[in-house]
C-alpha cells in the first residue's frame, strides 16, 4: 500500500486485536483501543490497519489472515473463468472443491475469507466507536466516512458469497455471542452498506483524490453497483450516481489496456489495494501464485478453455493482456492459461516462466477493486433497468467506450441495440482474472443456468445452493449453537 511504506504494518497488531480474539471468548491482547485512540491522528493510523486487513498478509501460512490476496478462490474460481491445478498436488483439495461446486464446512479458502473481512469490519467499528475523540467536525465526518467505506466494501463482498450475516455495526465484547453469530435478513444487511456508502459520500473529503484509500467517487461507484445488486434493484439511483462520476471529468479510459495494469495510480482506477514490492509486510503473493513453480503452489488460477473461448472472440486487443499459455506445462502436457493482467512487478517470467530479475513472491502490483471502465458498464446496465435489451443511446455509448478501446469500430460494431447478454459477456472479457464474474452473474441473475451449464461441461455437480459459500465450521462451533448453516451445506 503506497502510504504505508513508512509507517510498519507491526504497528497494527499492537493496536489491534486480531480476528480470532474478536471471535474467542477471551481476548489475548493486553494493549486495548481505549487506552490508545485519543485523537484524530491516532485514529487516521488506526485507518491504516482497516486497508492492513484488506490488503491481507503475505504469506503461505494457512492460518494467516489473507484478506483480497485470497478473494480469487472463493469467486472466480467459482465461476466459469478460473480452475485450480493439478486435484492431487498441494492445497488441492480446498481449491479443487471451490472449482467443482463441491466445497466443504471445513473448507480453509472460505473460513479464511470470511475471517479477513470480519476483521475488517471490527476494525472499522473500532474507529467508529472513537470518532468523538475528533473535535474538528469535517475531519470527524471524513475519518468516520473513510471508515464507513471500508465496513461497507467487506460487508458488500461478505453478504454476496454467504448470505444472511451477523450484522456487526459497533465494537461487541467477546462475551455478546447473539450479535457475534446471530445472521440477519440479507436486506438488513444492505440497508447497512447503503447507510454507509452514502455517508462516505456526503463525509469523506471531496479533494482526497487517492486512488489506493477511499473517495467520493470509489464511494459513488461502489454504491451504484450496491444499487444493482439489490433484490429489487434502484435502477434509478444507479444510473445517477454513474453519471455523476462519467459527468466529473475526474476518470477516463487507459488508451492501452496494458496500462490500466502495469501503470499504476492510472486516469480509470477508482479504488485499489496497494502494494509495494520487495518488502513482506507491503507486499502481495497471489501474483506469483497464479504464475507456475514460482509461487509456494503454482497454478491455482487458470483460465479455463470457456473464458479463452470468450476472450478470443470478444476480446480484441485485450487478448493479449488477459492470458497466455503457460510456458511450463502441467498435467502431462494439457495447455493451461494464465493471467497476463498480474505479472510479478511486470515480469512475464521470460519463456521459461520462472526466470525474474525480482522476488515474484515479494511482488508490488496493486489490486484493483474499481475502475472506469466497470463504471461505464455499470451505467448501461442501470439505464438497461433488467430488460432483455435497450436501444438508449447514453447506454449504447457507455458500452462502445469500453469496445472501442478494445479496438472495435465505433461505426461497424456499434449495435442498434445492446442486448443483456452482449453487456454480460463484455463484461466477462474486460474483467478476467478480477474477481467480477461470479457476481455479475447473480447480479443478471443468470449464475444458476450458466452455472449449471458449466457443470455439466466439466462433470460437476451444481446445485442452486451452491450460490453461496457455506458458513465455515469454526464459526458454527464457537457460536455457542447460535449461528446456523446455509442450506445444502
Amino acid at each position: 500500500m503506497k502510504y504505508l511504506k513508512y509507517i510498519a504494518v507491526v504497528l497494527i497488531g499492537n493496536i489491534l486485536v486480531s480476528c480470532s480474539d474478536y471471535l474467542e471468548p477471551t481476548p489475548s491482547s493486553s494493549i486495548t483501543t481505549d487506552n490508545y485512540y485519543t485523537n484524530a491522528d491516532e485514529l487516521e493510523t488506526g485507518l491504516i490497519g482497516v486497508y492492513a486487513a484488506i490488503k491481507g498478509i503475505n504469506s503461505s501460512g494457512k492460518d494467516d489472515n489473507h484478506g483480497v490476496q485470497w478473494e480469487f478462490y472463493v469467486t472466480e474460481m467459482r465461476s466459469d473463468n478460473t480452475s485450480t491445478k493439478t486435484p492431487d498436488s498441494e492445497d488441492a483439495s480446498d481449491a479443487g472443491q471451490l472449482e467443482s461446486f463441491s466445497t466443504l464446512t471445513t473448507n480453509n479458502f472460505v473460513l479464511n475469507y470470511y475471517t479477513s473481512f470480519f476483521q475488517v469490519i471490527y476494525r472499522a467499528n473500532v474507529i467508529l466507536d472513537h470518532i468523538d475523540v475528533v473535535e474538528d467536525e469535517d475531519r470527524k465526518a471524513a475519518i468516520a466516512g473513510e471508515a464507513k467505506f471500508l465496513r461497507a466494501h467487506a460487508y458488500f463482498n461478505l453478504v454476496r458469497l454467504f448470505g444472511d450475516l451477523p450484522l456487526i455495526d459497533r465494537v461487541v465484547s467477546p462475551s455478546d455471542v447473539e450479535t457475534q453469530f446471530t445472521r440477519v435478513d440479507t436486506n438488513s444487511i444492505y440497508d447497512l452498506i447503503v447507510s454507509d456508502l452514502q455517508d462516505a459520500i456526503t463525509g469523506i473529503d471531496p479533494s482526497q483524490t487517492y486512488r489506493t484509500r477511499a473517495s467520493v467517487a470509489a464511494a459513488k461507484g461502489l454504491l451504484a453497483k450496491v444499487y444493482l445488486s439489490l433484490e429489487t434493484p434502484n435502477y434509478t439511483q444507479a444510473q445517477v450516481l454513474c453519471e455523476e462520476i462519467i459527468n466529473s471529468g475526474q476518470f477516463s479510459l487507459e488508451s492501452d489496456f496494458y496500462d490500466v495494469f502495469y501503470t499504476e495510480d492510472n486516469s480509470e482506477t477508482m479504488f485499489a489495494i496497494g502494494y509495494n514490492s520487495s518488502i513482506q509486510d507491503n507486499s502481495q503473493i497471489f501474483s506469483a501464485e497464479w504464475m507456475n513453480a514460482v509461487g509456494h503452489t503454482s497454478g491455482v488460477n487458470y483460465g479455463t478453455t470457456d473464458l479463452k473461448a470468450a476472450v478470443d472472440e470478444y476480446g480484441g486487443n485485450r487478448i493479449e493482456h488477459t492470458y497466455r499459455e503457460d510456458p511450463l506445462t502441467l498435467f502431462g502436457g494439457t495447455i493451461r492459461y494464465q493471467c497476463t493482467k498480474y505479472f510479478p512487478d511486470g515480469e512475464s517470467g521470460g519463456s521459461d516462466g520462472q526466470t525474474f530479475t525480482g522476488l515474484p513472491q515479494l511482488a508490488g502490483n496493486d489490486w484493483i477493486v474499481l475502475r472506469y471502465a466497470d463504471v461505464l458498464l455499470m451505467h448501461a446496465e442501470a439505464i438497461m433497468a433488467g430488460a432483455s435489451e435497450t436501444g438508449n443511446s447514453n447506454a449504447i455509448n457507455s458500452y462502445m467506450a469500453v469496445k472501442e478501446r478494445a479496438g472495435f469500430d465505433p461505426i461497424a460494431d456499434r449495435p442498434n441495440a445492446l442486448t443483456k447478454a452482449a453487456l454480460l459477456v463484455e463484461r466477462r472479457v474486460e474483467f478476467a482474472f478480477e474477481n467480477q464474474r461470479l457476481f455479475d452473474l447473480l447480479r443478471f441473475n443468470v449464475a444458476q443456468s450458466v452455472l449449471s451449464a458449466f457443470a455439466a461441461a466439466n462433470n460437476f455437480n451444481f446445485a442452486s445452493t451452491d450460490l453461496l459459500l457455506p458458513i465455515p465450521q469454526n464459526e458454527i462451533n464457537i457460536s455457542q449453537g447460535v449461528m446456523k448453516q446455509n442450506p445444502g451445506y
